[in-house]
């Protein structure tokens, strides 16, 4: 393979929160980082291109390792989002070619961990495993001058055995999500196991290690994928503001373009035309370095910051490419594209994302979980956004939820809710936390009107009876009461500790207002017609609802459903049934 037909590799740095991944970054490019710049390197940019000849001076084990060195260099990707930047995806597979997933071997897998091994799966993106904070291992000796296989055999046998207890334990849960691994120096066939890389980005430790293993990774398994195409493809990581201008930051994954030339960018609804533009300013990303400088051609695969022509709404995340005046195959191009990762259904809650790339993970983990989406999008959650979720309170109160990944709200959300209690919004900036908290909420909101349908029917209650609030005695009788367990309507029956019928509710009065239903632990007055208080309730202390034959057995069939204190009402329900001879089930 000529090395001309050979583009730079993408490779995202991925990993759970704490784990070190900004820090592995930080280490794999920062001994050759411009001074004054590797401090916030990480968060003025997104990308880092590390060329060839850097490689070789900062990773002498690149020549002992016999690694003949073809590959431009590497293109390093960090943006936040996480899992969800390994979902940003070009045709045929994810954006990186190359990923590390960072694990703090102190951990092990974690929620995020699992589920960026999950998108690295689904996108079959070949990765290795940097094993970092070796240095957190108690009694573990510092050893930079030598290579890490020599510094883990010359620790102390109690640092040695807690390093492999750790590490082999972290084997055995890889291998739980589908994924043979080893120590990199024990693996010989790299298809069949990942490789795992100690290290540490505080001490330095393993470093080398990892950048040889990502260039002979690169050079003997990537082949066809990074032979440079023709034609520019790329993706629309973000929209900036320089001054008065606004720049596309960039990242062009194959072929070439020009400054002059025009490219169609894509959009979310992809029956619309294709936003297309001539390159007005190219600029390039420097090597090892957060500045850009102006370029007349730009060859991937490279970070890129651009201006076109007109002022098309332009999204984070979406595809470009070069265009040749085909607009009918550009739009087939992006049509296949867009659609094949932002599938929703007839039914579902509303998703938003700050861009396609996070978008596409969401839906990713939601569909993983079960969970339908009726309505995806990019930006803020807006006005369009709670109509669709009101709608769905017809339709299914389950999905009145709008979910929204690295989103706000816009401004005047709240005042458009006017306080409907049943359209939630639930908003993360971590996605699998983001997830857990809409699978929760969709359980407890499940139950609830499962619940409300269940008791419907006859609700369950105890009531004690608060013989010292006695209002009227007679036509209708008025009393005080206390709700021991369930709640209490209007028109239900009671009977009382011996199952003699008492009567039906008329009506309920909590502050000197009637109300529809009140529930446990509410003092309030009820209204029974047709009996005497004084002759009827005396010696009665407690009240329950007057439940039937099937209404227990359709209770007990869902007693998940309720409370603590319902079973224990329904318990004595029955009891006191089966003591007048009526067997409940």
């Amino acid at each position: 393979m000529e090395t001309q037909t050979i583009k730079s590799p993408i490779v995202t740095v991925c990993g759970h929160v704490d784990h070190g991944k900004t820090s592995i970054l930080d280490s794999l490019r920062g001994s050759s980082v411009q001074e004054g710049e590797a401090g916030g390197i990480t968060q003025k940019i997104s990308f880092t291109f590390y060329p060839a000849e850097k490689l070789k001076s900062t990773c002498p084990l690149l020549k002992t390792s016999g690694i003949n060195l073809t590959i431009p260099g590497f293109l390093f990707i960090d943006t936040p989002g996480h899992a969800a930047f390994t979902n940003l995806r070009k045709r045929g597979g994810g954006l990186a070619d190359l990923a590390v997933l960072v694990v703090d071997i102190n951990e092990g897998i974690k929620p995020q961990t699992a589920e960026v091994i999950q998108i690295l799966k689904h996108n079959k993106t070949p990765f290795l495993i940097a094993l970092n904070k070796i240095d957190n291992i108690s009694g573990w000796k510092t050893q930079i001058d030598k290579g890490i296989k020599e510094s883990i055999e010359s620790q102390s046998p109690n640092a040695k055995q807690t390093f492999n207890e750790r590490y082999m334990t972290f084997m055995g849960a890889l291998q739980s999500h589908g994924f043979d691994s080893d120590l990199f120096f024990n693996v010989k066939d790299f298809t069949k196991k990942i490789a795992l890389v100690p290290c540490s980005a505080r001490t330095k430790e393993g470093i080398q290690e990892l950048i040889m293993m990502l260039c002979g990774l690169s050079q003997k398994y990537l082949g066809d994928k990074i032979t440079l195409g023709k034609d520019a493809k790329g993706i629309i990581l973000e929209i900036k503001k320089d001054r008065d201008n606004l720049y596309l930051e960039s990242i062009l994954h194959d072929g070439s373009f020009s400054k002059g030339d025009e490219i169609a960018i894509a959009t979310l609804n992809p029956e619309e035309e294709p936003i297309i533009g001539k390159v007005r300013v190219l600029e390039e990303i420097r090597p090892l370095s957060s500045k850009f400088e102006p370029k007349d051609k730009v060859t991937a695969a490279t970070g890129l910051r651009m201006q076109i022509s007109g002022k098309a709404d332009i999204l984070p995340g979406m595809p470009f490419i070069i265009y040749k005046e085909n607009k009918e195959e550009v739009k087939e191009i992006f049509k296949q594209q867009i659609i094949e990762n932002i599938k929703t259904g007839k039914e579902g809650i509303i998703a938003k994302a700050d861009s396609l790339g996070s978008l596409e993970a969401l839906l990713t983990l939601l569909k993983q979980e079960g969970i339908p989406v009726v309505k995806a999008g990019i930006g803020n959650i807006s006005k369009s956004d709670v109509i669709s979720a009101k709608a769905n309170i017809n339709i299914n109160e389950l999905n009145a939820i709008i979910v929204g990944f690295n989103v706000s709200n816009d401004d005047d959300i709240n005042d458009f809710l006017n306080g409907n209690e049943k359209i939630k919004i639930i908003t993360d900036e971590v996605i699998y936390k983001l997830i857990e908290n809409v699978k929760e909420f969709r359980e407890n909101r499940r139950k609830g009107i499962e619940k409300t349908r269940l008791l419907g029917l006859t609700p369950i209650t105890k009531i004690k009876i608060l013989h010292q609030h006695v209002f009227r005695n007679t036509s209708p009788a008025i009393f005080g009461i206390k709700i021991e367990a369930g709640r209490i309507v209007p028109r239900m029956s009671l009977i009382d500790e011996k199952g003699e019928d008492i009567g039906h509710i008329k009506n309920l009065q909590a502050e000197n207002k009637s109300v529809e239903e009140a529930q446990e632990g509410q003092e309030l007055a009820i209204s029974i017609p047709g009996i005497n208080f004084e002759r009827r309730m005396k010696g009665v202390n407690f009240a329950y609802s007057n439940i039937s034959s099937s209404q227990f057995k359709n209770f007990r069939k869902n007693k998940d459903l309720l409370s603590s204190k319902e079973i224990l009402a329904l318990q004595e329900i029955a009891e006191i049934k089966r003591n007048n001879g009526v067997e409940l089930g």
